[in-house]
């Protein structure tokens, strides 16, 4: 029978740091978010940051489902990039919309996006990106998790937002989430 590569020691202290911070990079936003909104660096709040940081994690963990393992990190980075982008664009547009068409001349829809993703990870993921972009806002999933409602402040053509989002956002997701 093979040894093990990773002896018994380095499995016990993995699994030991698996309990005391279940999610890392949760820990670790925590604490900076925890930081950025104290607007102080005393030791004191690194002390509650950290804290907090590594307890929260731990307390809610059990909520947690399983972690899927993201496909594809480098399209992840293109998206969010792509996404920043789409939210600059859209506040302009917006200002613009605002500032300048009365409120006669808007033409406010929902719309219902049929949805081709089936990890729930990913159709959160892209409910968030609707809603994070201005002028539009994502409000409900169908009981099957198969369409989306969307509600936009100005739209011309209803089939070329469907289009845009499912090319822009929902491709990607596929990618990433597999």
């Amino acid at each position: 029978m093979a040894e093990s590569p990773i002896s018994h020691d380095s499995q016990l202290s993995i699994s030991i740091m698996r309990s005391w911070m279940p999610h890392p990079w949760t820990t670790v936003a925590l604490m900076l978010l925890w930081l950025a909104l104290a607007n102080s660096f005393s030791y004191g709040n690194m002390l509650i940051a950290l804290v907090m940081a590594v307890a929260i994690p731990i307390y809610t963990s059990h909520f947690w489902p399983e972690r899927k393992a993201i496909a594809s990190p480098i399209q992840g980075l293109i998206l969010i990039a792509v996404v920043f982008w789409d939210i600059l664009v859209a506040s302009l547009q917006v200002s613009y919309t605002i500032l300048f068409k009365s409120q006669s001349e808007l033409r406010s829809v929902w719309i219902v996006i049929p949805l081709d993703l089936t990890s729930p990870e990913a159709t959160v993921a892209l409910a968030s990106i609707i809603s994070l972009t201005p002028g539009t806002i994502s409000s409900d999933f169908s009981n099957d998790k198969r369409f989306l409602l969307v509600h936009c402040l100005d739209l011309d053509h209803e089939e070329s937002l469907v289009a845009s989002i499912k090319n822009r956002y929902e491709k990607r997701l596929r990618r990433i989430f597999g």
